[in-house]
């Protein structure tokens, strides 16, 4: 196996010396509980612990090597190889990681694509790694490791034979997207869509929509930008990509004048299908995740494969084998009084854009005899002095899924519960842990239940209680709805 560092490389890089005997590098990583043999352990400092703290820990564990601040060489040299840096910045190994970072994307020879948006860049991402997986070497963000740590660390990660390299960038501030796009380098940039999503921080979704167009300031001369079509801010957001260096702008969505467009959707309980055109050529493909979004988010995958040069007929058949990670849209079966229930874990984030898809999607999910349909909320957090008003309107969107029961957690989301009918309220509680035993004795067989809410608000901790208590065959959670 081809080392992803050499001792030559992470010196030269970094700036710094590499002290002991180095093992093969063939990974990165900030986390002990996570971390591989043979990866190099970068010892940031977390708002809450230093990671110099956990070096002889993942040294123990195989770590290759691990980065440490020169200035506590001192105390940890003797734990295994660590590659000492100089001191930079607030944090020496971050800007280390940074700079390696930056020999990666330096020497590199794949085509690199970043996404953004204030929902559906995960989803987005996860389906591009998908597709282009099957046409090339493919590196791609894990999980959501989109910020001022996880950038540089995907970046560190890459394989100098990638061929295809995708990232997902996020904010929660205006000018945050600036330095990870300016590391990124991307040839292709799209943004998925616009929405209040941390808006306690911003003044406006217009102040949304220039936080997010500053994905186009990093793209690489000539590249390309990506913009959905149908958001209220596209001018604004077309805006910020003709002022880039970018040599063209690529629209997506469902208006007449985009450029990848959705001539029909059809949703189904599991899938979508969609008639499209891109670029002018008739295209025809299933997608293996239900949603409107997702199909929308679809014609984003469509435009950048075409972008790239890539496989378009090939990229349209993968899309029809793609699933829903968890935490947006898998599905389990779980055995409730005697037959089967079906749980929809929606539990990564939440914006009140992201729950009204969610609710629309289940509205599309077929029940069994004598189910119905159930929505477990969680607060949508960073809403400002909007979120009571937001968490009340969803009530509209409850009553036009046709949702039975709403069971709630949180004090926003109470906002809510006291504004539908008596006839849907399930339960209300202050937190998700309250939430699970009133929930637990309302659940009947045929019943479809979709839990969804911010990371803050803790709607995971209810997907995974209900997943080891009732599903069907734990070591194959994930079923198919009927």
């Amino acid at each position: 196996m081809t080392a992803l560092w050499t001792r030559e490389e992470l010196e030269s890089a970094t700036g710094g010396r590499l002290i002991g005997p180095a093992r093969a590098i063939g990974g990165a990583s900030i986390d002990t509980r996570t971390l591989q043999p043979g990866d190099l352990f970068f010892a940031i400092r977390g708002d809450a612990r230093d990671g110099h703290d956990f070096v002889p820990d993942a040294l123990g564990r195989g770590a290759g090597a691990a980065v440490v601040s020169a200035s506590r060489l001192g105390d940890l040299a003797s734990h295994g190889p660590v590659l000492a840096v100089p001191e930079a910045g607030a944090d020496p190994v971050l800007t280390a990681m940074v700079r390696l970072g930056a020999a990666a994307r330096a020497r590199t020879g794949a085509q690199v694509v970043a996404v953004t948006g204030s929902v559906g860049k995960t989803g987005t991402k996860e389906a591009l790694r998908h597709v282009l997986a099957e046409q090339g070497e493919t590196h791609a963000s894990a999980a959501s490791y989109n910020n001022h740590w996880g950038v540089p660390l995907t970046l560190a990660r890459m394989p100098r034979s990638t061929r295809y390299g995708v990232f997902e960038i996020g904010m929660n501030h205006g000018g945050e997207i600036v330095p990870l796009t300016a590391q990124v380098r991307p040839d292709i940039a799209l943004i998925t869509t616009i929405a209040p999503a941390h808006i306690e921080h911003f003044a406006s979704l217009a102040a949304i929509a220039d936080a997010k167009g500053e994905i186009f300031s990093g793209l690489q001369p000539g590249g390309v930008a990506i913009v959905n079509r149908d958001v209220p801010h596209f001018d604004r957001l077309a805006a910020h990509a003709q002022a880039s260096r970018a040599g063209r702008v690529v629209t997506f969505g469902e208006h007449p004048d985009s450029d990848v467009r959705a001539l029909k959707i059809v949703l189904r309980p599991d899938l979508s299908v969609i008639d499209a055109a891109v670029m002018g050529q008739p295209v025809t493909y299933k997608l293996g995740t239900a949603g409107r979004h997702a199909a929308l988010n679809s014609l984003g995958v469509m435009a950048v494969v075409h972008s790239l040069g890539a496989d378009l007929a090939r990229a349209a058949l993968s899309l029809g084998s793609l699933t829903p990670p968890a935490g947006r849209g898998e599905r389990t079966a779980l055995e409730i009084g005697g037959g089967t229930a079906y749980l929809v874990d929606e539990s990564y984030n939440a914006n009140p854009v992201a729950v009204r898809a969610a609710l629309a999607t289940l509205a599309g999910i077929e029940t069994g005899p004598r189910g119905r349909r159930i929505a477990v909320l969680g607060d949508m957090l960073e809403l400002g002095a909007a979120a009571p008003d937001l968490h009340r309107g969803l009530a509209e969107a409850i009553e036009a899924a046709r949702i039975d029961l709403v069971f709630t957690a949180g004090p926003l989301m109470r906002h809510l519960f006291e504004a539908l009918p008596v006839s849907r309220r399930g339960a209300v509680t202050d937190t998700a842990a309250d939430l699970l035993e009133p929930l637990a004795r309302n659940l009947r067989s045929g019943d479809v239940v979709m839990v969804k809410g911010s990371n803050g608000s803790r709607m995971g901790r209810i997907v995974e209680a209900l997943k080891a208590r009732y599903a069907v065959d734990p070591t194959r959670r994930t079923q198919a709805v009927p």
